[in-house]
């Protein structure tokens, strides 16, 4: 059929193809009308039916759906906030009590005139015995699941009661857990250090971050996570409608539409796609009859776009987007509809031999990308809080960092819909992670089934967001069984036959069950077994093959300086905590409470031993921070000079390096962590040097072997001439040495400019009282600065609490605040109390007599920002003076 133009939407080009679905003869009655949903998410209560000895919460209380307990219990004021003080340890009963919740809703005549009613649940957490009306209907055991229930035969005409009996996880699984030969080592329990209540994670398809983690609280949540609704359809439904790309290419794209469609009986009907046209002309590849039969569907018909415009990751192209629409009518009646939007893409993780063993890289669109970004964690320790206002402000920083991919960690639960519109919409690529923290798996049937229809109902639900590039089967499940202490101690407990079977159970669930699914349904994504994984191929976590995730800075204590050792084809963790700043401690913390080794500080810390670390590195660097306002400080100039040694150092290394997930992006609750956004959106540090060290353009001089090697690295598709220019200075400002030389920058590239000898620079001034500063500029712009210094801080003789001068003034949208100094000032900290202030960098060295111009986008006042500006830098921050 010829394209055509359709004269009441001229600016978008309709293709229709019309399938005759052929099967009986039957004339559709009257009333099979397209399927409609009922939402019931209104009218819940809730109460303790078991293990709880509370009486106030035996009795009928409101409920929130979606939803979960804890949450429930604070809105009715039974508990206080979870997040507040050491409340935590206190709140522990509620997630070993069963708990009930109920609604009523009314259903009449016309909804019980359909062919069909069903009862959906996008969600329930996670061992739930579902009543209908006093009969049961479903006992589900898996939170990732969405579960739909034939419910006609149980519905009244009027009123009907619905009832959900939601049982501790930990108490329900305990017996089986007792019962078995030998019980599967957890990572919650190493984290959280219960064993007896926490050994059921590996058992439970549950949030594995629900049991507590090394950044995380333990809440065992229940509830009502997911939407609830009613369905009623007649002859058919659209179960599943996607988009599946075939062969992608800016000439073409062929890709096919496919439709999953639930009948009631053999039907004659007719299907019509529609979709945005965005190219010149569109072809089908035949018309060819199908026969619609009762039950299960799958119906497919290719698809060319001519000159398609494709999606990319930011900073390589646009992030186009196609949208779809299916309708299937009977005669002139519209029976069912479903519609997507997808980007088309071609996507590889290309894995070739090399030099230095296989390469891993993402190519989309045959452009190689270095990925640059973070591990995602959930956004709270309650998913229902989590709003998409909530989802853009982390992403949209992290577009604003630079950042091309978020790391979607196997610990927490599956996004919701909006992340992933988010990140189609910014160009972020998710690598995701089937929902396994770490725990070895078990080997029975039924758990196996189980994971393969959860991934199944995931896939399908998620597979036509372009931004997911690749499915990842577990986090570090295969490194530990070969690593990690306990999982050897466990190895040496069991016999060789026992062994072998653990092990057969991870290949079976991680190479055949989840690979199968992803092959099958994920349309042409990638499948990758853990993270870190070579593939089977040979020991997982190394520098050659595969992922890596590399955590001897900071758990082992190694210094910083180890980070430039290593050279891994991709790393997909590394990292170090810091304080979240003094205005998110406050939101759970007294006065009292400020000292790093307080009740509520340890509570708020969930890695052993992790203030104490911040502490051993910082005194390594810097001296004593004078009090502790100025150890958060120190903590998260630390933090940040730290992991951008390990960042700068991985993105030197492309190509033989070709992605940098530092571990983590965000928070799901106030703590000290290894986040570079705190648990309120709050930037730390970190997250201001990310968008320096992740910019597209970067010069990166690193000091090592007496010399300084001079690179440039380029993430641009393009070539482009630059000129750097090398400044060293004495803290006064006082040039020692003054050179340039222009270069012309390859697309994609590093290499190594030029050097210098260490040697020949303490000639011309003291290391311990001058810098160097190198710039690169193009087409006379400055585009990326770094500075050198050559000894330790506590070692250089900094200015002592450098005069800042400061003025502010009013522009378009907030104030632009101009920083000056007439001595080097580093990582100046600009902070405005409680105000909401965005600023537009911060933790900035200012140099000798060069203002710098920060924006401050806020709706304070000027006498508000005036009276709460406060302007700290690094010197101000020590117990001591510098020599």
């Amino acid at each position: 059929m010829k394209p055509s133009r359709s004269p009441l939407i001229p600016a978008i080009r309709f293709f229709v193809f019309s399938f005759l679905l052929i099967g009986s003869v039957e004339v559709l009655p009257m009333y099979a009308t397209e399927p409609s949903s009922q939402n019931l998410d209104a009218g819940w209560q809730f109460r303790a039916v078991a293990n709880a000895d509370q009486p106030e919460v035996k009795q009928w209380h409101p409920a929130q759906v979606p939803g979960v307990v804890q949450t429930d219990l604070l809105n009715n004021k039974l508990i206080p906030d979870p997040f507040d003080k050491d409340n935590e340890f206190h709140l522990q009963w509620i997630g070993l009590a069963d708990w009930e919740y109920q609604t009523t809703f009314q259903a009449d005549a016309v909804t019980l005139a359909h062919q069909h009613v069903d009862l959906v649940f996008d969600g329930l957490d996670t061992f739930a015995d579902v009543y209908l009306n006093g009969q049961a209907i479903l006992h589900a055991d898996n939170m990732f699941r969405r579960w739909r229930i034939p419910a006609k035969a149980q519905i009244n005409r009027g009123s009907n009661t619905l009832r959900i009996v939601f049982h501790s996880a930990v108490e329900k699984m305990l017996p089986y857990v007792k019962s078995l030969p030998y019980v599967l080592p957890s990572i919650s329990t190493h984290n959280y250090g219960n064993e007896e209540n926490i050994a059921t994670a590996p058992y439970t398809r549950k949030a594995p971050y629900n049991y507590g983690w090394d950044w995380g609280p333990r809440f065992m949540t229940e509830g009502i996570w997911g939407p609830v609704r009613l369905e009623t359809w007649d002859a058919l439904r659209i179960d599943n409608f996607h988009i599946h790309q075939q062969n992608i290419t800016s000439a073409f794209a062929n890709v096919s539409a496919e439709v999953e469609i639930e009948a009631s009986r053999p039907i004659t009907a007719t299907l019509t796609l529609t979709h945005d046209d965005m190219s010149a002309s569109q072809s089908s590849d035949g018309n060819q009859p199908l026969q619609l039969n009762a039950g299960i569907n799958h119906v497919s018909f290719p698809v060319r776009l001519v000159a398609p415009k494709l999606w990319y990751p930011v900073g390589y192209g646009d992030q186009n987007r196609y949208h779809f629409s299916a309708k299937i009518h009977a005669g002139r009646e519209l029976i069912a509809h479903a519609e997507t939007r997808t980007g088309l893409r071609s996507l590889e993780l290309r894995r070739v031999p090399d030099e230095w063993g296989k390469s891993f890289e993402f190519v989309v669109n045959g452009i190689s990308v270095f990925a640059k970004g973070a591990d995602v964690i959930p956004f709270d320790s309650f998913p229902n809080r989590v709003t998409p206002q909530i989802h853009r402000n982390i992403l949209q920083s992290a577009r604003d960092a630079h950042m091309n991919m978020v790391r979607e960690w196997g610990g927490g639960y599956y996004e919701s819909d909006d992340f992933y519109d988010i990140c189609d919409e910014l160009g972020i690529m998710v690598w995701q992670e089937f929902m396994f923290g770490g725990d070895l798996v078990p080997g029975d049937v039924a758990f196996q089934e189980n994971v393969r229809q959860e991934a199944i109902d995931q896939i399908k639900r998620l597979r036509d967001h372009p931004s997911i590039v690749i499915w990842c089967g577990n986090n570090e499940v295969e490194t530990g069984w070969y690593h990690w202490g306990d999982r050897l101690e466990f190895k040496e407990s069991i016999s060789p036959e026992a062994r072998d079977r653990v092990w057969l159970d991870y290949v079976v669930l991680f190479a055949d069950i989840l690979k199968g699914a992803v092959t099958q349904y994920a349309g042409g994504v990638p499948y990758w077994p853990s993270s870190p994984s070579a593939n089977f191929e040979e020991v997982p976590d190394n520098q050659h093959n595969g992922d890596m995730h590399y955590w001897q800075v900071w758990h082992a204590q190694a210094p910083a300086s180890d980070y430039t050792l290593q050279f891994p084809r991709f790393i997909t963790e590394y990292g170090f905590q810091s304080f979240p700043e003094m205005r998110t401690v406050r939101a759970f913390a007294k006065p009292e409470d400020f000292d790093i080794r307080s009740t509520v500080m340890q509570a708020h810390q969930k890695n052993k031993g992790g203030n104490e670390r911040i502490l051993t590195y910082m005194l390594r660097e810097y001296r004593e921070p004078k009090d502790f306002a100025s150890f958060v400080y120190l903590s998260q100039v630390q933090q940040a000079e730290i992991i951008k040694i390990g960042a700068e150092h991985l993105r030197r290394q492309r190509p033989r390096t070709m992605g940098s997930l530092y571990w983590q992006l965000n928070d799901c609750w106030p703590v000290a962590s290894w986040a570079s956004i705190d648990y309120y959106g709050r930037w730390k540090a970190l997250h201001y040097y990310a968008r320096r060290f992740y910019d597209d353009v970067l010069i990166s001089p690193f000091l090592h072997d007496d010399k300084v090697d001079v690179y440039v690295v380029s993430d641009k598709v393009q070539p482009m001439s630059g000129t750097i220019h090398m400044r060293q200075l004495d803290f006064s400002g006082k040039v020692l040495l003054d050179q340039t030389k222009d270069v012309q920058i390859p697309a994609q590239s590093s290499a190594i400019y030029f050097s210098v000898e260490k040697a020949s620079l303490s000639a011309t001034g003291d290391p311990r009282k001058s810098f160097l500063v190198f710039d690169l500029q193009v087409a006379r712009k400055l585009v990326s600065r770094n500075l050198v210094f050559f000894n330790v801080t506590h070692d250089l003789d900094l200015p002592v609490a450098p005069k800042i001068e400061s003025e502010v003034t009013k522009v378009e949208g907030g104030f632009n605040l101009t920083l000056q100094t007439a001595v080097l000032a580093r990582n100046v900290y600009v902070s405005l109390g409680d105000l909401d202030v965005q600023t537009s960098d911060n933790y900035l060295d200012l140099l000798p007599g060069e203002p710098v111009t920060v924006a401050l986008r806020t709706s304070s006042t000027q006498e508000q920002v005036q009276r709460e500006l406060k302007i700290t830098s690094l010197t101000e921050a020590f117990q001591t003076a510098i020599p």
